[in-house]
């Protein structure tokens, strides 16, 4: 049985680890503060050489501007890999290409993304070659293994992605709405790594520390990227220098993920959506189990496929993977459609793959539904719902389990009007996620465990990921004993903020580390904002560097759907209802 000092979690880091974090963090800092003049000087002279560069090669009047030639190569790089976690590595590799001789950021980008991707090309393979070799009757770490290979040819995808949005003429502006893009699919790119690593931590695998090391090259490459998109071509959209694009047009009011078709799918019980297929128990329909209806999706469909799901209890565990795009599926009711399964980690599966119901295809949309893991609470992991889907929309939707109810995994994601119940980190993962008007329901875990609402997993301090609870109703369901907390920390720049929500009786601290009596890093995010109910008091909260028991407007307004997952953008197209601001 699980105590509040023994109980680890997905991916836990050990307190030696986090003691050399936190060595490597402050020996960063004190570097940061003693170059952040000179880095920024470097930079600023490396964005204006490019000003000057591409305004004389297109024939500008401005006879004042000197060429830039003392911009060499060897200089913008340095200023470009300057803001990255790994400038020594970032320096090399992209030095070493055949076609480094460039002073353009944009080039420079397109190299280190190129670089990265031959980096990760390497690992599904080599996740291939270590399963093959493992003991036969080591299933948990074969297990552990493929999750390895599918989460590397997910980060691969991601990359291509990243890579295709380049893929157009100089001469125009890469539009917002793309660097937001970038940012998302590099962010994924990072978690699905550090998704294998959890895979293997979480059974103690003696490999961790051999695909560790194994995956370096391509973990600090794609952060990389990821910095220089957040850092160097975000600076250079915003001053409207050229690199690529034309701007798409005015966003309207709130996102444009989905269209006026999708708004009529997602509007109140007028009509039933038009169904392209229908599941149904009794054989009324085109299949009898969800999975076979998935399964009929066509590959990459490019416009709403629509999958309507009758009423009833479905005992089975269903994977809409990363080729089915587009795919809304809803029921008659939440408490109605129900998808049912119980897999767990305590019976030899790898929390990644416990999900009852798991999507990884971009765009898809659930409404009207419930997921349910039933495996209980002395299973430990065992996850309802597990989404990697980019620009999804969930929406009055339940989810019920115990620990690790809800993963929302990478990308994207919107949930709004949902019910989510269970006990340890049970919102968990590395999205851009927010929750909307949601019913948030800490319920009693076993004797001597703890609730834990979120457990936040970012890694890089570039990703653009994060929990976001708003306008959310925060109350036990049924009687609740157990200490019960708003989250903690999972990874060294974890965040998470609650604002203008309802909080019910919890513990006067409001947080908890993730290891025991050790403040997690100064890196993390946490705040609150506009809360009420008895909960919100923030008189007795932590202490920690990372948290802020009352975040500005300006603070909490980054943690909305139009300012944190762009929802302005995508959300007008899926007819959801949504606030887009504070």
């Amino acid at each position: 049985m699980d105590t509040m000092k023994s109980f680890k979690g997905y991916g836990k880091v050990d307190e030696a680890e986090e003691q050399a974090f936190r060595k490597r963090t402050r020996r960063r800092l004190l570097i940061l503060v003693a170059s952040a003049v000179l880095l920024l000087a470097v930079i600023a002279a490396a964005v204006v050489g490019t000003i000057v560069h591409r305004r004389n090669r297109s024939g500008s009047d401005d006879s004042s501007a000197a060429p830039p030639s003392e911009l060499t190569p060897s200089a913008s790089l340095k200023a470009v890999c300057s803001v990255t976690q790994y400038p020594d590595s970032c320096f090399s590799s992209i030095s070493a290409a055949e076609t480094a001789n460039a002073t353009d950021p944009e080039q420079l980008f397109k190299l280190s993304l190129a670089i990265a991707m031959r980096e990760l090309q390497k690992l599904p393979s080599y996740a291939a070659r270590l399963a093959s070799k493992a003991n036969a009757g080591d299933a948990q770490g074969k297990a552990a293994l493929a999750v390895c290979a599918g989460v590397f040819e997910d980060a691969i995808d991601r990359l291509n992605d990243s890579i295709s949005s380049l893929q157009v003429g100089a001469g125009t502006i890469l539009s917002s709405s793309k660097i937001n893009d970038m940012k998302t699919w590099l962010s994924a790119a990072i978690t699905d790594q550090e998704t294998c690593l959890d895979s293997l931590e979480e059974i103690n695998s003696t490999l961790i520390n051999d695909v560790r090391a194994t995956m370096e090259n391509s973990t600090e490459f794609v952060s990389n990227s990821l910095a220089i998109v957040t850092r160097i071509i975000s600076l250079l959209a915003d001053l409207k220098i050229p690199i690529h694009r034309k701007l798409l047009g005015s966003s309207s009011e709130f996102p444009s993920w989905l269209g006026a078709a999708e708004r009529r799918l997602l509007q109140d019980e007028a009509a039933a959506a038009p169904a392209h297929l229908t599941v149904a128990q009794d054989g009324s329909g085109d299949y009898k189990t969800i999975q076979a209806a998935v399964d009929a999706v066509p590959q990459k469909n490019a416009s709403r496929f629509v999958i309507y799901v009758k009423a009833g209890t479905y005992k089975e565990n269903v994977v809409l993977d990363k080729s089915k795009w587009n795919v809304m599926m809803y029921g008659d009711g939440k408490a109605k459609t129900i998808v049912s399964g119980s897999r767990n980690f305590i019976d030899g599966t790898p929390t990644f793959n416990t999900a009852t119901f798991a999507v990884a295809g971009k765009g898809f949309i659930a409404r009207d539904m419930g997921f349910i893991n039933t495996a209980g609470a002395a299973k430990h992991q065992a996850v309802a719902f597990r989404s990697g889907s980019d620009l999804s929309v969930i929406y009055r939707c339940a989810f019920d389990a115990f620990q690790d109810t809800l993963y929302a995994h990478s990308n994207r994601q919107f949930f709004r009007n949902c019910d989510v119940t269970g006990t340890i980190d049970f919102i968990f993962g590395n999205s851009a996620v927010v929750f909307q008007n949601c019913n948030i329901q800490p319920r009693q875990p076993m004797d001597s465990q703890f609730n834990t609402i979120t457990a936040q997993g970012k890694k890089d301090p570039n990703q653009n990921t994060g929990i976001s609870l708003q306008k959310c109703s925060i109350t036990a369901n049924g009687n609740v004993t157990a200490p019960t907390y708003l989250g903690r920390p999972w990874k060294d720049y974890s965040t998470t903020v609650i604002m203008q929500s309802t909080i019910d009786s919890l513990n006067p601290k409001g947080w908890t580390e993730w290891v025991t009596n050790v403040d997690p890093p100064r890196t993390i995010f946490y705040g609150e904002y506009q809360n009420s109910g008895p909960g919100s008091s923030t008189a007795q909260r932590v202490t920690w560097a990372g948290y802020k028991p009352a975040l500005s407007a300006a603070e909490a307004g980054k943690f909305t759907v139009g300012s944190f997952i762009q929802g302005s953008d995508w959300l007008p197209q899926t007819s959801v209802t949504f606030d887009a601001a504070l």
